[in-house]
């Protein structure tokens, strides 16, 4: 059968199914916000509701709620207090939030090299990278594929650090019957419009340590306690302005309700399509870790091209022709190959804090080609179909099948 690409009959025509599950069920909420007249936390219901439920639904004692996925993960650090160029070792496949997160704090960030099967960060690397400085490690579950967290936990406990799991994109993924985002130290998630569920933006950040769930707590409110904005005022420690407002919380309760369906069918289509993709010469489906649950906010392929005999490039080109959406890749390159990190230039035209003399000459990181090899070839060999929870297994197969044509043709 000739591909659409090349002049073919295109596999399917009506398009894939999309959106998110957004209603009346947020308009309620929200409505009661605007009827209200208190759209900021202080003297709201809403956000000390969404933080007390998502907590609940976790399982966890401590919540607190942001304005991004990114602040989520900075309030983490930061509520950890590490010093100034202390070392935070994290994955080279992940958005910039993640590192932006280290760097607001004036600390380094490390990268440790993936697993080529499950694109995740490499507990080995993870400790062949621990230095004198490193204070915490920073998993990412891409894709909502869980870290092998076992083994990244031993390692922690060895050397005595901190756990921050970045959650984004594993709303309900689960390693060997535990929530990711409750089996380090701390959990942050993002509520932005291409998670599991989304408030437009927003983040979360979970702990069961009292003293960590406090000093969070602090820190995404200028290192105010007093959320009741009565008498006087007192700073305990420094922190950021990062409050969640009402009418984000009112949209985060009623995606809440939805949390557990939406990411079942996640989990549902991504492994009906992953079964379905077996044994084609050359392509490789995701593989997750054992007894782990995988949410697939992203579906990635692998493909050997040689074996495959087409490019990633092509066959993205190659599946969007044939009526399915797909891109080539992911980010491009590893986070710290692009011009924001390999220039080190963060603030002004100093290279602080990677030239300071608290850091030392002795401790440079190399931003640069070869860092995280097995990183570097899993983004140059991937493509990444989507699923979501609107998926029938009609829509499944039809996916299926066009993978399978293109790999006939290649």
């Amino acid at each position: 059968m000739k591909l659409a690409i090349d002049g073919g009959t295109p596999l399917r025509t009506e398009p894939f199914p999309s959106g998110k599950d957004i209603g009346e069920e947020e308009l309620a909420l929200v409505t009661e916000v605007i009827e209200s007249r208190q759209l900021c936390l202080y003297g709201g219901e809403k956000v000390p509701q969404f933080e007390a439920q998502f907590a609940q639904h976790y399982g966890v004692k401590h919540c607190t709620a942001s304005t991004s996925g990114t602040s989520a993960l900075h309030v983490a650090v930061g509520g950890i207090n590490p010093n100034p160029c202390d070392e935070f070792i994290t994955a080279p496949i992940t958005d910039m939030g993640t590192i932006i997160a280290i760097l607001g704090q004036n600390c380094i960030p490390v990268f440790a090299d993936i697993d080529p099967d499950t694109y995740n960060v490499s507990p080995a690397s993870i400790e062949e990278r621990i230095t004198d400085r490193t204070v915490g490690i920073i998993p990412v579950h891409l894709f909502g594929n869980p870290c092998d967290m076992d083994a990244i936990m031993e390692i922690a406990g060895k050397h005595d650090l901190y756990v921050i799991e970045d959650t984004s994109q594993a709303y309900g993924t689960m390693h060997k019957g535990r929530r990711c985002g409750t089996i380090g130290h701390i959990g942050a998630f993002s509520l932005q419009q291409s998670k599991h569920i989304t408030t437009g933006d927003g983040g979360l950040t979970i702990t069961d340590d009292d003293e960590l769930g406090k000093r969070i707590h602090l820190f995404a409110n200028k290192g105010w306690p007093n959320y009741s904005a009565r008498g006087a005022r007192d700073y305990p420690l420094f922190g950021f302005c990062y409050r969640m407002t009402e009418l984000t919380a009112a949209v985060g309760l009623a995606q809440l309700r939805k949390l557990d369906r939406i990411t079942a069918a996640h989990n549902w289509a991504g492994d009906l399509l992953t079964e379905r993709l077996q044994g084609i010469p050359g392509l490789t489906p995701p593989i997750t870790q054992p007894d782990g649950l995988h949410t697939y906010w992203l579906f990635p392929l692998r493909m050997d091209e040689e074996k495959f005999g087409m490019s990633n490039e092509r066959f993205a080109e190659a599946v969007r022709a044939e009526g399915a959406p797909c891109s080539a890749g992911y980010i491009g390159y590893p986070i710290f190959m692009y011009e924001a990190l390999r220039r080190k230039q963060v603030y002004g035209d100093t290279l602080f804090p990677f030239d300071s003399q608290e850091y030392g000459s002795d401790h440079e990181v190399p931003y640069q080609p070869g860092y995280c090899p097995e990183a570097e070839k899993a983004l140059d060999e991937m493509a990444c179909l989507w699923v979501n929870q609107h998926f029938t297994e009609k829509d499944v197969q039809d996916m299926a099948e066009i993978v399978h044509k293109i790999a006939e043709n290649a």
